[in-house]
């Protein structure tokens, strides 16, 4: 990979809302659920020396002091025999290789190889699936191939899976069962498993009680915190060892809402999982298998690493919630926001966006739905310089709640009154956000249904819009003028929230100006199909009215202001970011420079242009700097700027930059987050473990068709078949 292996990377399950963290080294990783970052505590994958019986050598992801600050909980004055003497030491820094896919992660040191399988695949939509193909789809639970090559040893060898549970709630336990899988488990809430002959499996306050037992019997033992699951590897053999690792949370699992995982319809408890995981393995193995070879043909090694570890991150944030009312059984999708948690952020959703719609564009939907019914409300606007309020509109919340808590009806759990910066609102951003999420749907989807549904709303966005804009029709300029009176005298911020006024002013600024234009340019269309002329003629009226703004605020040298009209300077790369929504749409006649919004078109183009020759957005490595005046670059936007600099702006690939970026991910000190978004001059300050950075997915979008194109790449030709289990 060109740099050091031990990063953390997430390995989830879809919509399970967990993870089997691991590779830095240390106990920095392991298994959890619903955690904002890793639960570090150990992870073994060990395997015997050859020429050293009962020493083993591991994968260095586990400290030595563990075992002993256990045992010290009981045995106080050191005096008793229970400890057993180290036999279980890391392999060499430069023995450990490793290769991240999308779908594996393969790790190498002398004679074993540890292959960790996370499937990336369409979710069915719960409506209209199966149950068998639901059940396959959400099963929480990950395969583990451990390959140990004891060709040229005369003696058998044993190989290990282990953990050390970290949840103080429960303890550790191992079991044989009848049908032949040998379990270790914490709780009823992560286990790993095999159905490998003559396995066993125990508990014990360091790894050596398990492997070298003074008796069989103490495998019995329950009060250490160190479970491991044990294979013996004859003699002159190669073998692979095939392991399952589950998650399960039974009961109910959020509040303000309350809902179970779905997945517990479907599993009735985690040895469940692990008995139907390992089951279907070999077809869960070539899948993973087929996928990771799919991207390296589409990807060069640097950004295919990216698009793996970004994935990878928003696997680990994803729920999918099932629950039930008068009208019946329902489901709920959530991505929650990395370390912060919030719930299906929308400044995050939007982002997310063409991920899922190349997937599973009916998520999409159901989060669209559910702000529009429990986390939409109805405000007031007013000027800068005056008190008066106006008739706004309808608008969303920034986020449907926080750690697995779903918020009260119309607030979300990040905004507050009376601020100019974070935890302000977004009012007009996530009214934006909705406008293009719905479009993108519809436009993808072809849900004339849903678009009829929503005739309602899809026209009191262009309403609300417009008064954001100014409540007077005479003095509008299609460009955002007035703040939410939910701010209570505050001022609105982007999603941009922690960066300086350039990028986290909501009103006049040049990133929001041009989504907005996109959400009016392309919402025209879906009210012209619902016969609603006079609020498509609006939306026409208000996108012509912003793109003429937004071009006419170019000086002389053809820059863009950062803020329209209040001496605001700061240089942008996300001004072109607006652009990525028509071309995904489909729309490509509305960013062509010969096309009806031709003029806005260069003028954003040249900017770019401009904007990277000056040197001025980028740092000293040649990664990419958002604004000119801040340091804090966020990964998943440069994606997505690169992406309509590349695609639609037919610049070339900044493969410096490329390598600049993963460089930032892999820095020490940002390694132990997994994959993170905000990047305070290459150092992770903010948004680790984070969900948003699928928008590296875009880069697979390629051709007439670029979801169709990003979901061949992803899960191949065939992705339609059937689930026939």
């Amino acid at each position: 990979m060109g740099h050091s292996p031990f990063f953390n990377a997430h390995h989830s399950p879809v919509g399970a809302f967990a993870t089997l963290t691991f590779g830095c080294k240390g106990s920095r990783g392991g298994l959890a659920s619903e955690l904002k970052g890793p639960a570090d505590e150990a992870f073994y994958v060990g395997l015997e020396e050859a020429r050293r019986p009962g020493m083993y050598q591991c994968l260095p992801f586990f400290d030595g002091h563990d075992a002993a600050a256990s045992i010290a909980d009981y045995d106080v004055e050191g005096l008793s025999d229970h400890q057993h003497p180290p036999a279980v030491f890391h392999f060499p820094d430069s023995e450990v290789k490793r290769s991240l896919g999308l779908a594996t992660d393969v790790w190498t040191a002398g004679d074993l190889t540890m292959t960790v399988y996370t499937p990336v695949r369409p979710l069915p939509d719960p409506d209209v699936a199966e149950p068998r193909d639901l059940r396959f789809a959400t099963m929480p639970a990950l395969i583990v191939d451990l390959e140990v090559d004891n060709s040229t040893c005369d003696r058998p060898r044993k190989v290990f899976l282990g953990y050390s549970g970290a949840d103080k709630t429960r303890n550790m336990h191992a079991w044989s069962s009848s049908d032949g899988y040998d379990f270790i488990a914490q709780g009823t809430r992560t286990a790993m498993a095999t159905r490998y002959p003559d396995a066993y499996s125990g508990v014990g306050f360091q790894p050596e009680a398990v492997l070298n037992p003074r008796y069989q019997e103490n495998l019995d033992f329950v009060l250490g915190n160190t479970g491991l699951v044990v294979c013996t590897v004859p003699p002159e053999t190669k073998q692979t060892i095939r392991f399952a690792v589950a998650f399960f949370e039974a009961g109910q699992a959020t509040t303000g809402l309350e809902a179970k995982y779905a997945y517990a319809r479907h599993f009735s408890n985690i040895e469940d999982v692990l008995a139907y995981a390992l089951h279907h393995a070999d077809r869960i193995v070539n899948d993973c298998r087929a996928l990771d070879q799919r991207v390296r043909t589409h990807l060069g090694d640097v950004r295919a690493n990216a698009l793996a570890h970004a994935v990878k991150s928003y696997y680990g944030s994803t729920q999918l919630l099932m629950g039930e009312s008068d009208e019946g059984r329902w489901c709920q999708w959530v991505v929650n926001e990395g370390e912060y948690r919030m719930m299906n952020t929308f400044d995050l959703t939007v982002d997310q966006l063409f991920f899922e719609l190349a997937l599973n564009p009916w998520t999409v939907r159901n989060v669209l739905d559910l702000f529009v019914s429990q986390y939409s409300y109805v405000d007031e606007v007013r000027s800068p310089d005056s008190d008066t309020l106006y008739p706004g509109g309808l608008a969303f919340c920034h986020d449907m709640g926080v750690a697995n808590h779903f918020s009260w009806p119309g607030r979300s759990g990040y905004e507050q009154a009376g601020l100019r910066g974070v935890f302000s609102f977004m009012s007009c951003e996530e009214l934006v956000n909705w406008t293009l999420c719905a479009c993108l749907y519809t436009s993808h989807t072809r849900d004339i249904d849903w678009l009829k549904k929503n005739r309602e709303t899809f026209g009191q966005v262009v309403t609300s819009l417009a008064n954001r804009d100014n409540p007077d029709p005479t003095k509008r300029n299609g460009v955002m003028g007035f703040d939410s009176s939910r701010c209570q005298g505050g001022a609105e911020i982007t999603t941009y929230d922690s960066l300086d006024k350039s990028l986290g002013q909501a009103r006049n600024n040049l990133y929001l100006a041009v989504k907005t234009w996109a959400a009016y340019a392309l919402v025209e269309e879906h009210l012209r199909t619902l016969g609603d002329t006079v609020l498509a003629d609006l939306a026409k009226s208000q996108a012509k009215l912003c793109a003429q703004t937004i071009a006419a605020s170019a000086n002389e040298d053809g820059f863009l202001p950062a803020v329209i009209g209040e001496g605001n300077d700061a240089l942008l790369i996300p001004a072109i970011e607006g652009l990525v929504f028509p071309y995904m749409a489909g729309r490509r006649e509305l960013i062509s420079p010969d096309g009806p919004y031709g003029d806005l078109r260069r003028t954003l183009e040249c900017h770019f242009d401009l904007v990277m020759a000056s040197g001025k957005c980028r740092f000293e490595d040649g990664g990419w700097r958002l604004s000119s005046t801040s340091r804090n670059s966020w990964l998943s936007k440069i994606y997505l700027c690169q992406f309509v600099a590349e695609t639609i702006l037919g610049k070339p690939q900044d493969t410096r930059a490329d390598r600049a970026h993963w460089a930032w991910l892999m820095d020490e000190d940002n390694a132990y987050y997994a994959w993170s978004d905000q990047m305070l001059a290459g150092k992770a300050h903010g948004s680790r473990y984070y969900p948003r950075g699928v928008t590296a997915a875009l880069w697979l979008a390629q051709g007439d068709s670029p979801l169709g194109a990003m979901r061949e790449a992803l899960v191949g030709k065939d992705s339609s078949r059937a689930v026939v289990l």
